[in-house]
């Protein structure tokens, strides 16, 4: 068995590595790549596509899988191999019934419509995007099309971010949550406005935002010899294997939190990735376990630390030196208050902890509602700004803060808004845990110590990597499945108190 289980693991890590060099490109095609590249990098994305696709959906692969099941089921179950061999069986069932032209197809129509999408959300020109996204949502819905049968047309695209979840999963926990969420909105919407004037100051030096938000992810733990930063125009985090992962952010001199919140955001990303375990490189195990548990580590990050008042007990101090002028006057309270603001607005990532989850509910409903057939690519502009009116009455004038502010849609990537959602309620649940785990917390992040809280992360979650799929991880950590009360305790505690509910 040992030769056999050992063929496995070099056909996955020569897949594996072909991924990764996917990877390096599409980073490179956000980042650096000149817009005159796109036909070029879609034909070597498609290529590489359809060459990792045919090597693992191999007749070799699929006896190998065969041969190894008796000995998998005789392994202790949490170990790596049985594990790994656990994860290739699922993997090898969906990815088998998908033909490598449809994912050669796929990967090129994504790698072109990408830079399509920067140039209409530039000029804010949707039918110039159109005939690329109704491309893609055809080839998405002949995907899940490959699934039947199934209780959703959403399910098998859903499934590819957030394993084991169903359509009516995810609805059933937004149902729950959407109103509370809207209660909580409408009784800060009765209450005084805060003015965060001060955060939009036109002369914001970009070098030192960028310097302070190094300094502080630095002391996150991002680790700087396996990763760097770069700029993009939607932040992202991307892996080449554990020793390399990377991540973007953007800067603007006159928003001073964003550049700041985006590096805490995407760094939570990373830091997961960079703690998963070595013995788990070069195989499906060595990612994350989910999109939401990965979620869940950017907004903890990014929120549940960042946008605390122990954490801005201890930083306030050095960014006001940074910015005299600017924060002079400003007061730490009146600066926490300020960055946590409650005001329904246009752009998800841009958007305040209360009224985030909205903008995902939004995004899935259009989705399900496209691959269903019950609405058409053209009709979206408008439908979304009915929509935005509808639920948080605020509605764009124009395509570029609409529909087109996400890159998502370019990349294909049908199935992954809900995860953002489903990360938040996520890291208010293991809040909830680190705090008991840790009843020194508070001080600890008041003294710029993470050591505590990345130590328990590592133990808990990010060491583990792909080894669990996302429900048994949590239940596993937190003894329940996603939840949404930790994160309604979380908002309705921390919002109670800044508006005095």
């Amino acid at each position: 068995m040992d030769d056999k289980l050992n063929n496995l693991k070099a056909l996955v890590n020569e897949v594996h590595d072909i991924n990764s060099a996917m990877a390096l490109l599409e980073w490179d095609q956000q980042t650096n790549m000149p817009r005159g590249g796109s036909d070029d990098r879609a034909n070597q994305l498609g290529t590489l596509s359809r060459i990792s696709h045919v090597k693992f959906t191999s007749d070799e692969t699929g006896e190998l899988l065969e041969d190894l099941e008796d000995y998998g089921n005789s392994l202790e179950p949490a170990s790596n191999d049985a594990c790994l061999l656990k994860a290739l069986k699922r993997l090898y069932a969906k990815k088998t019934k998908v033909p490598a032209k449809m994912v050669a197809e796929f990967a090129d129509a994504t790698a072109r419509a990408q830079h399509v999408w920067e140039d209409a959300k530039e000029e804010s020109d949707f039918k110039k995007f159109r005939p690329h996204l109704e491309k893609i949502v055809e080839l998405r819905q002949a995907y899940a099309e490959l699934f039947k049968p199934y209780d959703h047309i959403y399910d098998p695209l859903l499934d590819d971010y957030e394993t084991g979840l169903k359509t009516a999963d995810v609805q059933q926990i937004f149902s729950e949550l959407r109103p509370q969420q809207e209660e909580l909105i409408r009784a800060i919407a009765e209450k005084q406005k805060i003015d965060n004037s001060f955060l939009f100051n036109n002369g914001y030096d970009e070098k030192k935002q960028w310097d302070f938000g190094v300094d502080i992810i630095s002391r996150f733990g991002y680790d700087w010899k396996h990763g760097r930063q770069d700029k993009a125009i939607h932040p992202f985090t991307t892996s080449f294997g554990l020793g390399d992962v990377r991540i973007t952010t953007r800067i603007f001199k006159d928003n001073l939190m964003s550049g700041l919140f985006s590096s805490m955001h995407e760094a939570g990303h990373a830091i997961y990735e960079q703690g998963i375990s070595k013995d788990l490189r070069r195989t499906p195990l060595a990612e994350g376990a989910s999109l939401a548990m990965h979620e869940s580590q950017s907004r903890l990050w990014e929120n549940l630390v960042g946008r605390s008042k122990d954490f801005w007990i201890c930083f306030y101090p050095k960014l006001k030196e940074l910015f005299p002028s600017q924060l002079g006057n400003v007061g730490l309270d009146a600066f926490y208050r300020g960055i946590n603001k409650v005001e329904p607005s246009l752009i998800r990532v841009e958007s305040d902890e209360a009224t985030y989850n909205l903008h995902i509910m939004l995004r899935l409903e259009l989705e399900i509602s496209l691959l269903e057939g019950k609405i058409e690519v053209k009709d979206l502009p408008e439908i979304w700004k009915n929509e935005m009116d509808s639920l948080l009455g605020v509605s764009s004038s124009n395509d570029c803060d609409g529909v087109l502010q996400d890159v998502h849609w370019s990349c294909g990537v049908f199935g992954y808004f809900p995860t953002y959602a489903l990360g938040n309620l996520v890291s208010a649940q293991l809040w909830e845990k680190i705090n008991d785990d840790i009843p020194g917390l508070s001080g600890q992040i008041r003294n710029a110590d993470f050591s505590g809280l990345l130590g328990w992360l590592r133990e808990n979650i990010h060491q583990h990597g792909a080894k669990f799929e996302p429900q048994e991880l949590i239940k596993r950590v937190v003894g329940s499945k996603i939840d949404p009360k930790p994160y309604m305790r979380y908002l309705n505690g921390k919002f109670g108190e800044i508006y005095g509910l």
